[in-house]
């Protein structure tokens, strides 16, 4: 039988259609976090953050509770708990309090734009043996060309910056978020593919967990009382967004990357990342009822491009 009537195109690596489909999933759900801030304009990204991890959280015990019922209980050793805790705070609630406390030491520009460059370190440092580096230069200059242009949007917009300590200050957090994400993204790609017993599903739901305390934490921390919250205007909008981002950009997208992470390699994996940022930018054009700027525009196409030449060059 062909790979064709397999439904994989011929010429194509076994479950390689599959995991680029997967990231370009958790791309989308992640760019779903962009539209959180312009629906609840009265909270702060500490409390977005808290609550969309709680959601989540709640959702992962709530799924392993049911497959307990069911006789089907997925409990981690110690040793893999530990794995999620850990891996959980490089990548889920490490990565966002850090990013939260860059923003309000520097505002957001430099921090959203250092942020923008872990798909080239994923790419770089999970380069596969066997693959040439000049293989990879074309998806790299075309997504570092994005950024840049990214950058010029930016910059123009006119977002805040800190001044003097400040500034510094934000940039070091930043590079400690970027540094966070960028070991997740490897580290756990490493972890699934020597833990194969362990499906993507299931991994999701011990992460949502860790990610759940470690959002409680968070929020004993740096949150807001709950008596607070309550009475500000628009809970509702922030309790339903919540529940959505947390479901969708947190749960939900973690399991597609699972599913990416375990069929590609981190290279081209991490191209996929910048997937994120078109959908983001289309979800909130579309919200604002604005069109893209056209250096945005032409952005976005750089990043597609950037993507199918990763995707040539993995092949």
């Amino acid at each position: 039988m062909t790979a064709a009537v397999l439904g994989r195109p011929s010429g194509w690596p076994p479950g390689m259609v599959t995991g680029i489909l997967a990231g370009l999933g958790a791309g989308a759900f992640w760019g779903t976090a962009f539209l959180a801030p312009l629906l609840t304009p009265g909270f702060s990204s500490i409390d977005l953050t808290v609550g969309r991890f709680l959601a989540c959280g709640l959702l992962s015990v709530l799924l392993l509770a049911w497959a307990g019922l069911r006789g089907e209980a997925h409990l981690p050793t110690w040793r893999q708990a530990g794995a999620a805790l850990w891996l959980s705070l490089l990548g889920y609630t490490g990565y966002y309090l850090l990013l939260v406390l860059a923003i309000q030491a520097a505002g957001a520009a430099l921090p959203v734009l250092i942020i923008g460059t872990i798909p080239i370190w994923i790419m770089l440092l999970g380069k596969p043996q066997g693959l040439r580096w000049r293989a990879l230069v074309p998806g790299l200059l075309l997504t570092l060309a994005g950024l840049a242009l990214m950058m010029r949007v930016t910059a123009h917009g006119g977002g805040e910056a800190g001044g003097g300590a400040n500034l510094w200050l934000g940039i070091f957090y930043a590079v400690l978020a970027m540094a966070s994400w960028t070991a997740f993204g490897l580290l756990n790609a490493r972890w699934l593919s020597r833990h194969p017993e362990v499906n993507s599903t299931v991994w999701a739901n011990w992460l949502g967990v860790a990610a759940g305390l470690g959002a409680l934490g968070i929020w004993a921390v740096a949150g807001t009382e709950v008596d607070t919250l309550v009475q500000r205007p628009g809970f509702g909008m922030f309790l339903i967004v919540c529940a959505v981002t947390g479901i969708g950009s947190a749960w939900i997208a973690s399991v597609l990357w699972n599913m990416a992470s375990r069929r590609l390699s981190p290279s081209l994996a991490g191209q996929l990342i910048v997937s994120e940022t078109v959908f983001g930018l289309i979800y909130t054009f579309a919200w604002s009822a604005q069109w893209p700027a056209a250096l945005q525009w032409t952005a976005c196409v750089l990043f597609v491009l950037g993507i199918l030449a990763s995707i040539k060059a993995h092949r």
